[in-house]
């Protein structure tokens, strides 16, 4: 697997929300959110005057963060798992609550020889044919998108071949950058990341099935540092507003 590739970066790790007043609340949210957790905090500003500071990146990371001590106030996760061992080890109020579910996309740069197989069985038989030199998805160890690119790999009978030609990103939006630089021949990443502005001028993607990996069960707590700020904003995200951003960004609601 090939872990020192650069790429170009099409989006900062700190919401562009990052001006926000110092004592705003920090919260910790899975790269996946990326542009639908922007969206969602500018209309709770607008809504109720008040900021929120948002770091994305790798839910196992954030995880492992919050139980050595991170000042986060809360925590919106891809795993729902992760959001339930921090509450049984103390470090959240409760288990919180599911807020989605996550799509996974094949994306294929411009100019790529992949096709657009859901279902990647061109996948499997580009690993052979030599067609594909590197492919990206998150790493598994700490990614839950990376686990769920993994199970469809594998579903797909392409794992084998690919382990080798793998670029692992630290999170699931550093694995979009190396599958749409045109450093490598494609990706599996976000459907909510797949699907943004960034993405559609450089790269196709086509959604990958349910059946091929597990759910990707996405729940947030708030942490036992939670303020004021931090409680209303869990609570709007618990609103229609805000479920209606998720399903516009590629999310499938909670059951």
């Amino acid at each position: 697997m090939l872990q020192g590739f650069v790429a170009w970066t099409l989006w900062p790790m700190a919401s562009d929300l990052a001006a926000a007043p110092a004592d705003a609340p920090l919260i910790a949210a899975a790269a996946d959110l990326r542009f639908a957790l922007d969206e969602i905090a500018a209309d709770f500003r607008r809504a109720t005057g008040q900021d929120v500071r948002i770091v994305y990146g790798s839910s196992g990371n954030f995880r492992r963060q919050i139980a050595e001590g991170a000042p986060f106030e809360l925590f919106l996760s891809a795993d729902e798992s992760y959001i339930v061992a921090l509450a049984r080890e103390g470090f959240m109020i409760d288990d919180g609550v599911p807020y989605a579910i996550g799509r996974i996309a094949l994306v294929v740069p411009a100019g790529s020889p992949l096709k657009l197989d859901g279902e990647l069985v061109d996948l499997a038989a580009a690993a052979s044919d030599g067609r594909v030199r590197r492919f990206a998805i998150a790493n598994p160890e700490h990614a839950p998108y990376g686990r769920a690119a993994r199970e469809a790999l594998q579903k797909a009978r392409a794992w084998d071949a690919l382990q080798d030609r793998l670029v692992l990103g630290e999170n699931v939006a550093q694995a979009t950058q190396f599958a749409v630089s045109g450093g490598a021949q494609g990706g599996i990443v976000a459907l909510s990341l797949a699907r943004s502005p960034e993405v559609a001028g450089r790269a196709r993607f086509v959604v990958i099935p349910d059946q091929m990996h597990a759910p990707l069960v996405q729940r947030m707590a708030l942490t036992r540092r939670a303020q004021s700020t931090a409680r209303e904003f869990y609570a709007y995200l618990q609103g229609p507003q805000a479920r209606a951003v998720f399903l516009r960004h590629g999310f499938a609601a909670p059951a």
